[in-house]
Order: C-alpha cells, then sequence, then structure tokens
C-alpha cells in the first residue's frame, strides 16, 4: 500500500469544509449534547513548541495537532491516528499545553491555562492499542494530576450507530477495516456490502436534509480517497469506487435541486439586492426618525425652560 498522509489529509480537509459533522463527535466522546446547529470555530491546529538543540539555541519546533475546536467556551482537540506509537501521550501532552497557552489568561505574575478536552481516535488499532491516553503531571510539592481521556477505537463503532448516533465524520474511515480484504482483493464482500449500505444512508439522509449536498458528495468523495489509498491501483479498485460512483455519484433529486438553484441564482441574487436595498433605506429613514425625535425633545426642553 501506498504511503501517503490520505487518512490525515481526509480528516483536515473534513474539518475545514465540514467542522458542523464534528458536533455529534464531540457530544458522544464527551457526553455533552450542543445542538447540531451550534456555532463551532476551527482553532489554528499549526501550534509551535521550543526546544533547546545539543548548544542549548532555541529550536522552533511545529506541531500540527488534528483539530482544535471551540463551541461556546470549551474547547476540545480530535487527534485523529492510525496506529498508536509510544510518542503518543507525549505529543497529546505538547498539544494541549500549546493550545492552552494559545488561549492563555494571565496577569501579575499568573498564568490560567484551561486545557482541552482531547482524545485519539484510532482508525485502526491493535490489541494492545491503550484504551485511554494519560497524561500524568507530577509537581515539586508532591502532588500528582492525572490528566486522561477515553480514545476512539473505530472498528468498535458499527454501521448503524454511525448512522443512529450521527457520527457520519467516520464514515470515510470506516472501510479501513477492509484494508487486508481489499488490497489482497479477497473476501471483501463485507466491504461492498458496507459501503452500499452507507451509500443508500448519505441519500436518506440528503433527502432529509440531515445531510447538504456538499456534504454527500464530499464524503462519498473522502471514501473513494480511502479507498484508493487501500487498493493501490489494483485490480478491485475500479469496483470498489464504482459504488460511490467513480467521480462521485449526483443522484437524480439532487441534480436537478441543484440545476434548480443554478437556474434560479440570477433571480436569486436580484431579489438579495433588492432587500439590501431596502434594508439600507429604512436605516437611513430610523436614523432619520432619530434625529428628528432628538430635535424634538430639545424643542420641548427649551419651550419648558422658557415657559
Amino acid at each position: 500500500m501506498k504511503k501517503t498522509h490520505d487518512y490525515d489529509n481526509t480528516f483536515k480537509t473534513m474539518k475545514q469544509d465540514h467542522k458542523r459533522l464534528f458536533i455529534a463527535v464531540i457530544n458522544e466522546c464527551f457526553h455533552k449534547e450542543y445542538p447540531l446547529d451550534s456555532m463551532i470555530e476551527v482553532l489554528p491546529a499549526d501550534l509551535y513548541f521550543n526546544r533547546p538543540d545539543e548548544n542549548d539555541a532555541a529550536v522552533i519546533t511545529e506541531r500540527d495537532s488534528d483539530l482544535i475546536l471551540r463551541i461556546g467556551g470549551d474547547y476540545y482537540l480530535l487527534e485523529c491516528q492510525t496506529y498508536d506509537d509510544d510518542s503518543m501521550a507525549i505529543r497529546i501532552a505538547e498539544y494541549t499545553f500549546l493550545a492552552a497557552r494559545n488561549y492563555a489568561l494571565w496577569d501579575n505574575g499568573r498564568a490560567i491555562l484551561e486545557m482541552p478536552h482531547f482524545t485519539v481516535i484510532y482508525i485502526k488499532s491493535k490489541d494492545d492499542t491503550p484504551r485511554k491516553t494519560t497524561i500524568t503531571y507530577k509537581f515539586p510539592n508532591g502532588k500528582i494530576v492525572d490528566y486522561a481521556e477515553d480514545n476512539v477505537f473505530l472498528k468498535d463503532i458499527t454501521r448503524e450507530e454511525i448512522i443512529e448516533k450521527k457520527l457520519y465524520a467516520y464514515i470515510p474511515f470506516y472501510i479501513a477495516r477492509y484494508e487486508t480484504q481489499l488490497s489482497s482483493e479477497k473476501d471483501y464482500d463485507g466491504a461492498i456490502s458496507d459501503l452500499e449500505f452507507f451509500r443508500d444512508k448519505m441519500v436518506e439522509l440528503n433527502l432529509r436534509k440531515e445531510l447538504s449536498d456538499g456534504e454527500l458528495v464530499d464524503l462519498r468523495q473522502y471514501i473513494n480517497t480511502i479507498v484508493t489509498h487501500i487498493t493501490d491501483g489494483n485490480k478491485i479498485e475500479s469496483e470498489v469506487t464504482s459504488i460511490m460512483g467513480g467521480t462521485v455519484y449526483e443522484s437524480d433529486s439532487i441534480r436537478l435541486r441543484r440545476e434548480g438553484r443554478e437556474e434560479m441564482q440570477p433571480v436569486i441574487d436580484e431579489q438579495r439586492l433588492r432587500l439590501e436595498q431596502q434594508a439600507l433605506e429604512i436605516e437611513q429613514k430610523n436614523q432619520q426618525l432619530a434625529e428628528l425625535k432628538k430635535r424634538l425633545e430639545a424643542l420641548e426642553a427649551a419651550r419648558g425652560q422658557n415657559g
């Protein structure tokens, strides 16, 4: 299989283009109940860590965490990982500290670091992959604080749970559980069945307006990106990618809605301009009325003084 960053790139692209899909992920991971239309902000993920080199000179090392989100006043770090490695806990320690430092409060010798919630989402996992990531802080006064969160193993989540819990951001990575079958071109009927399941469910969700047209099209493209990463040009690649349409299938209903919007766009633009002009005129009239009111009040005040 080719050595690329397709999993990470897909995750990061989704966070920029479809950040709404991660609200349900946060709700599930951290037992929250944010409405799915909550305002969600993607924060800069390119963090920097100062580390001295062998000559005690400062070195600036870039740390690119996968996803830092803010909903209301809460911060969340979601790290997408293909497999566990020995550095995962220390990397999370660096990411969370740097994220907290970026939004720290400080004054008169005191700094307040608000550490974010975090989780590691394992696309693939092994028997010895830890179920929890723990960072233990040991302080000079003897206090010991464990900063720990549960990890997410995608292999434990069924296709039905993904749909029921609205974890649509996981859909492109679900197919990774069939990596051996797809790369070897053997016994991949389960992969075909699951891809067809997600294809049909996503169309239903789109028709119910739970997935936008853009989310539907892009999720299908993300799925095919992962499939082509796994199959790497083998004999079954075109068969498997064709389930999502190859160049991404577009249903008749979606096509008709898209074409209808395109046809109506000039009319919509004209109406928007008219409404903006009307709003401007109303604002100008309100300003004139406010000015007139001030003049009347001034006249009343002067009349009272003269009376």
